[in-house]
């Protein structure tokens, strides 16, 4: 999404109904030309039309969304280069780790829309999250760890091209729960915003150990003495 306008946030248009029998409504968008000039002065519109500052608590926080939806895109892009030369035995797993990743990214569409609007011009069609994408991230979490070995001390990201970029995926959700926390404060934020934020930042850290079971690569574990005054670090 870009934070010069709301286009593809599926916003209708105005006194427009929906009779598809969808739960969101389809984005109504046609973008002709990417470039428009009208942020040049530092403004931005939300979907209600209110001009506001680029760098306002709200622009900060769907556009942190934003970014991580491209890290997301990113992991699974990683992913989906690896499965060629995976584990056969992997293989299915990966495939439905890869398709969850997809799933997130629409999710995190949806919460860039709801977040890109305010209260009193959400529209009862519009995307967002709900407590359902909460739940299957829960669901999901509990399915991976049934694979994995219980943590004896923190995981340093690493390991795989793949391992690292969910971390950093991971980090940058925190950034995002962290701007809708602020957000939300002001009481003008979608109170499941948080929740899903919160969620999803565990699932990444969950998504990461199993990929890394799943390709075989062990996990690098936090050791303090592995450091200078330690006296465990290897030489360079």
């Amino acid at each position: 999404m870009s934070d010069d306008d709301t286009r593809g946030t599926g916003a209708p248009r105005s006194g427009a109904e929906d009779s598809s029998g969808r739960v969101f409504s389809a984005p109504k968008i046609t973008i002709n030309r990417v470039y428009t000039r009208q942020g040049d002065g530092g403004q931005t519109r939300l979907v209600g039309g209110q001009l506001v500052p680029k760098d306002d608590a709200r622009i900060e926080t769907y556009g942190t969304v934003d970014e991580l939806n491209a890290l997301v895109g990113a992991a699974r892009q990683t992913l989906m280069e690896l499965l060629p030369g995976a584990p056969a035995a992997s293989v299915v797993r990966l495939h439905d780790l890869g398709r969850a990743l997809l799933r997130v990214q629409h999710e995190l569409f949806n919460l860039g829309s709801i977040l890109a609007t305010l209260p009193e011009d959400v529209h009862p069609k519009q995307p967002r999250v709900t407590q359902a994408e909460i739940e299957l991230l829960e669901a999901e979490m509990d399915r991976c760890q049934a694979d994995l070995a219980p943590l004896r001390s923190f995981v340093l990201p690493g390991g795989s091209r793949l391992n690292t970029d969910l971390h950093v995926a991971r980090t940058v959700c925190r950034r995002a729960e962290r701007c809708c926390v602020r957000l939300a404060q002001t009481g003008h934020a979608d109170p499941l915003a948080v929740g899903y934020l919160n969620r999803l930042s565990d699932a990444l850290f969950v998504w990461s150990r199993w990929a890394s079971a799943l390709l075989g690569t062990p996990e690098i574990l936090w050791e303090p003495d592995v450091s200078a005054s330690g006296g465990k670090a290897q030489p360079a």
